[in-house]
């Protein structure tokens, strides 16, 4: 199974476009037997998706063409045996579990940050996520 973590920049984020993005992509999500978590605020999108190699690869090809999305960076890549978010096609975790402010995300935090950083942060989204009711499908 096929893991990738990236990170872009909204292009006019605003609580409509973030609930769009959502809605899309927990429906065609599920559809491709994708699941993952997206970071979101005002500055930043990090995200992580998981699924068969050409699903994945699909979406990110998509995601590279959403205009949405600014500034797209591959951060991670990875093949994994198990799913870190496997009840969720798209978790939602609007930055509580971020240590990063806003000045060190536009000085580069994410791009000095290492793959097992990266990684971690999405390990304490899914702590958080299991707390959480299972999501209905």
């Amino acid at each position: 199974m096929k893991q990738v973590i990236y990170r872009s920049q909204p292009f006019g984020f605003d609580r409509a476009m973030l609930a769009g993005i959502l809605v899309g992509a927990r429906r065609n999500n599920a559809r491709d037997a994708i699941t993952g978590a997206l970071i979101c605020r005002h500055d930043l999108y990090l995200q992580l998706i998981e699924g068969a190699a050409p699903a994945i690869d699909a979406l990110y090809a998509r995601i590279l063409r959403d205009d949405r999305h600014s500034e797209v960076r591959l951060l991670l890549s990875d093949t994994v045996e198990t799913r870190m978010f496997p009840e969720w096609s798209m978790l939602d975790d609007e930055m509580p579990s971020m240590a990063w402010s806003p000045a060190e995300v536009m000085a580069g935090a994410f791009e000095a940050a290492s793959a097992t950083t990266v990684r971690q942060i999405f390990e304490r989204v899914a702590a958080i996520a299991r707390q959480r009711p299972t999501p209905a499908v």
